[in-house]
């Protein structure tokens, strides 16, 4: 029977004078993939920053797998099994791929031989093997992306969150990535939560989409239903 492994009830947020989100509320079945959609500035990525808490919020409750996280430092919801990947790509340039993935490797490993072995192994997962020595820095965007998604799965997450990670990707390489993220979802048991607005792309791989506009939460629901509703098409294309 399917469960939730994360709620989130009545989030809400605020900087200064700008209600970043409003009473937020949805739930996170396990081994699903849930999309979510907004225009710029609906309050995506900071739903993500309060749920990991970068930036907690300042109401409502964050439960996963039954406790609720709101006010735990990020290091201690990500070792509870929560990772999320960047909204722009953030890996150690100067390092190379192979010790961009190992470092993260070392939270759960006290041996350095052993990090860099998994590492070798998640390189290979996401086609990377081939670059495990070139320096993060030199590798073209595709490949980056890749690297902070084999990075952040080196913390062996339950929830994956994925922040825009296809963004400025042609469709080959959108496609890769989404072939490897359902990948993760169905072969790892990661349940996946994911931002993006290349439609096609979160159709492709959802179980539920839940659509924010505002700070708000404007639907939640299988995607041919969110993608047929008003007030979403009015969010995205504007009324006269």
């Amino acid at each position: 029977m399917s469960r939730a492994i994360l709620k989130v009830e009545n989030v809400d947020q605020r900087f200064a004078g700008l209600h970043a989100l409003k009473s937020v509320s949805f739930e996170l079945v396990e081994g699903e993939i849930l999309g979510i959609i907004g225009p710029n500035g609906a309050g995506k990525s900071t739903l993500f920053n309060a749920i990991i808490g970068t930036v907690p919020p300042v109401s409502g409750a964050i439960h996963f797998e039954g406790k609720n996280v709101v006010g735990w430092p990020t290091h201690r919801i990500a070792a509870l099994g929560i990772a999320k990947t960047s909204q722009t790509v953030q890996v150690f340039d100067e390092m190379t791929a192979l010790d961009n993935v190992a470092v993260a490797a070392l939270l759960s490993t006290a041996s350095v031989a052993a990090a860099r072995a998994a590492a070798r192994e998640e390189l290979e997962f996401w086609g990377l093997q081939g670059h495990a020595g070139t320096l993060a820095q030199d590798l073209p965007l595709a490949q980056r992306s890749l690297l902070e998604l084999a990075r952040a799965m080196m913390l062996r997450p339950r929830i994956l969150m994925v922040d825009e990670v296809m963004a400025g990707l042609n469709e080959i390489e959108v496609d890769d990535i989404l072939d490897r993220l359902m990948r993760v979802n169905k072969e790892r048991g990661v349940s996946l939560m994911v931002i993006e607005h290349n439609m096609r792309a979160l159709m492709k791989i959802s179980s539920q989409i839940l659509a924010l506009d505002y700070g708000a939460v404007l639907t939640l629901g299988k995607p041919e239903e969110v993608s047929r509703h008003k007030r979403v098409i009015e969010a995205y294309l504007g009324v006269e």
